[in-house]
């Protein structure tokens, strides 16, 4: 695939996204599906929150365009011949938009989430995209057999939750998904996987074109409908690209480049369970909050994170592919990246700033919040 197939694809998406956006803004409040105020909220009139139909939109957009191309243009096939993954990628990603788009417009407990994304999991399983091995970082590969199947339900699951659990400030979610697939849409392309390659390139493509709209101040949210539509993408752009190599450090590298979302929810896990707190219950500890709280505001905060999540992306770039001292090294200096950022913004520990010691745009946006009495669109 060219660089301008590859450009091609992610301005359609970007395009589509970009133009269909303020229509579905328009009509979500004209009907009232809006993330309405209150004492929980930081925003101070209705926003709509069902963006994610207009990523999806963009994302389906960019895929048939693909299509058309390798029908009716001569296109290279990256899709049309394709062996059936990539319908199990379809029906999976539907199960998901539609278990998201649910949630946004009638509202859905956790477990009910759950059972939709175990379903989305089990079909991508169902048409073959599993973990089927680990490397072994001393050689040779060890098979996972039926230990597959529970895997990879677990990672993908996992991907699903962790954008939507990220998903906190304005533009933070469709910002590190769209370096994340950045990332995923390099390593497929030189793993000669042009499947996973169009899939990444609509899904860098929408992110960026929701993001005009969806950048602090936002004007809509994405809803669950999209952030665990994204993460859902990842992880089966991941299983499509990075997952068929069978280099020792193959799993590692999908899970350093969504290391901010992972960080941030394992980080809190380990807070909850130290101050033995229930693990469901939202806090006010994850990464955003922490850097709003050291005075940054919500575009400083994002672009912070934007700026983690690219490093920890070169670096599983250079795990892939560069030789077994350099990735040692580079797992070295990632790590203690990580360490040191968790020290620096405790992390670990429960938060006791107050909202009146937040920079004035923590408040001034519209989507998530850091204090203890206010709520965050994904969280």
């Amino acid at each position: 695939m060219t660089v301008q197939h590859i450009a091609l694809l992610v301005g359609v998406a970007a395009v589509v996204t970009l133009l269909l956006t303020p229509v579905v803004r328009k009509v979500s409040l004209r009907f009232g599906l809006v993330d309405r105020p209150g004492e929980r909220k930081v925003h101070t009139r209705d926003v709509s929150r069902l963006g994610g139909i207009a990523i999806v939109v963009g994302i389906a957009a960019a895929i048939a365009l693909q299509l058309v191309g390798e029908w009716q243009l001569g296109w290279s096939t990256a899709l049309a011949d394709s062996d059936s993954q990539i319908v199990g990628c379809a029906i999976g990603l539907a199960i998901i938009f539609v278990t998201g788009l649910i949630d946004d417009i009638f509202g859905l407990n956790a477990g009910q989430k759950l059972i939709g994304q175990v379903a989305a999991a089990g079909v991508l399983i169902a048409f073959g995209l599993r973990i089927e091995f680990i490397g072994n970082p001393f050689g040779g590969l060890i098979m996972l057999g039926l230990l597959s199947i529970p895997i990879t339900a677990v990672y993908v699951v996992a991907f699903t939750n962790v954008i939507n659990l990220i998903d906190g400030l304005d533009g933070l979610a469709a910002g590190v998904s769209a370096i994340a697939g950045t990332t995923m849409l390099v390593l497929a392309l030189q793993g000669n996987r042009p499947d996973a390659a169009v899939f990444a390139a609509a899904l860098i493509g929408a992110c960026v074109g929701f993001l005009r709209h969806n950048f602090h101040p936002a004007s809509i949210f994405m809803g669950d409908s999209g952030a665990m539509f994204l993460g859902f993408s990842l992880a089966a752009i991941s299983l499509l690209g990075v997952m068929k190599s069978v280099a020792a450090i193959t799993l590692v590298v999908p899970l350093l480049i969504i290391g901010v979302p992972i960080f941030d929810t394992a980080s809190a896990i380990v807070r909850r369970v130290r101050h033995k707190r229930p693990i469901q219950e939202a806090d006010r500890g994850h990464i955003h909050h922490r850097l709003l709280g050291r005075g940054f505001g919500q575009r400083q905060t994002v672009l912070i994170i934007y700026v983690w999540s690219a490093g920890l992306g070169v670096g599983a770039y250079a795990m892939r592919w560069a030789a077994t001292s350099v990735k040692l090294l580079t797992f070295g200096v990632l790590a203690g990246l990580s360490v040191f950022m968790a020290h620096w913004l405790g992390l670990f520990e429960m938060a006791h700033y107050h909202a009146d010691e937040l920079p004035e745009d923590a408040f001034s946006g519209t989507d998530n919040a850091p204090s203890g009495d206010v709520s965050c669109e994904g969280d």
